[in-house]
Order: structure tokens, then C-alpha cells, then sequence
């Protein structure tokens, strides 16, 4: 367990909740039809493949982002992309557990 710490680093925890009481969004990176299928309330529907086009809208909404996705696989690559772009942005992994912890 130790060598996996290691390897990952230790995960800081994140207060989604109060992430999103102090106006950070939710950009869900999932497809419009998955999106369609379920989604937290108030969530923008932003595709993995089109947040680089979207990265300066994004930019301009000027408040932190949490991103989710099914699993936390597309909501982590899209993380990276937007923190590369200077944007405060904070995985928030599957859409039906950040719902969870936000709720």
C-alpha cells in the first residue's frame, strides 16, 4: 500500500459541496447523450473532445471548475487540460458520486 502512496502521492481531500456554494461549476465531460441520461442539476454539458475549443469560454466564467464525468477517467483528462490552460479546476470523479457529496 505504501509504494502505491508513493507512486500516486497522497490524494488531498476536496469539499466539493462547499466548492460549489462558493460558485465553482460543474462541467460534465460526458456525451450529450449520457448527459441527457442523467446529470447533477445545474451541471454544463461540455464534451471531453471539445474542451479545448470551449477552454476560453471557460476561462472567461472566471470561478473555479469541478469536473465529472461516468468514472473519473474522461473528468481527470479533461482536468489536466484546463489546469494546463491556467484554470482552477478540481476532478470531482463520477457524476453520481460528486451528486453525493454535494447534496
Amino acid at each position: 500500500m505504501n509504494w502505491l502512496k508513493k507512486l500516486f502521492g497522497t490524494k488531498a481531500t476536496v469539499d466539493f459541496k462547499q466548492l460549489q456554494q462558493n460558485g465553482a461549476i460543474i462541467i460534465d465531460v460526458r456525451s450529450p447523450d449520457e448527459f441527457r441520461s442523467g446529470h447533477i442539476k445545474g451541471s454544463i454539458n461540455i464534451p471531453l473532445h471539445s474542451i479545448t475549443k470551449e477552454t476560453a469560454r471557460i476561462r472567461k466564467m472566471n470561478k473555479p471548475v469541478i469536473t465529472c464525468c461516468l468514472s473519473g477517467g474522461r473528468s481527470s483528462v479533461a482536468k489536466r487540460m484546463l489546469t494546463q490552460a491556467g484554470i482552477e479546476v478540481y476532478n470531482g470523479g463520477g457524476w453520481a458520486g460528486l451528486r453525493s457529496k454535494i447534496s
